[in-house]
């Protein structure tokens, strides 16, 4: 599965992303965001295990890189849940520091949204930002997704307690759109 974008590329990771990806994933500014499972140092051994991990999984997979002009320049994927709640899934993303500010986080979410409801029959993509991190929160309002609820001290990272907002977007949004009526 690959998806273009006019600024970027998702696609598989590949063993030749290791070094890429170790540059654009070992800054604790982009660990302080992510889960605990994400690792800070980021080494080459788990830039290694990660690619390995990713091109062991059936397509879409646990994640893609986001490709900017030939880097892997970051990583965004779609965990999709079980049993009553299968046709849900959580979308988690990140850059790199050097590629912030340029809507290319934006632009990523919503290819792999569109994706998530065209071609694996999504009714509901939701995902939870930590309280202090405003960009994310506005990657997500500009991709469409509307914020349902705050859970409060929901989150302990880096020895923070904070909030987790829960954001989400459901496929009677997309339709909506795709119909022109919003936006």
């Amino acid at each position: 599965m690959i998806l273009e974008t006019p600024s970027l590329t998702l696609r598989p990771w590949a063993p030749a992303d290791a070094d890429a990806l170790v540059k654009n994933a070992d800054d604790r500014r982009v660990w302080a965001n992510l889960r605990d499972r994400f690792p800070h140092p980021y080494t080459r051994a788990d830039a290694e295990g990660w690619i390995a991990f990713c091109t062991g999984q059936a397509p879409p997979g646990a994640g893609l890189a986001i490709v900017v002009d030939g880097e892997a320049a970051g990583g965004i994927g779609l965990e999709r849940f079980d049993d009553v709640h299968r046709n849900t899934a959580e979308i988690g993303y990140w850059l790199g520091a050097p590629y912030w500010g340029r809507g290319l986080a934006t632009e990523a979410v919503i290819a792999m949204t569109r994706y998530g409801f065209e071609h694996l029959g999504l009714e509901r993509i939701q995902a939870g930002v930590y309280g202090w991190n405003g960009a994310s929160a506005r990657v997500l309002e500009k991709a469409g997704y509307a914020l349902e609820g705050r859970m409060r001290r929901h989150v302990v990272k880096d020895g923070q307690v904070g909030d987790v907002l829960l954001y989400a977007r459901v496929r009677e949004d997309a339709r909506v759109e795709q119909d022109g009526a919003r936006r």
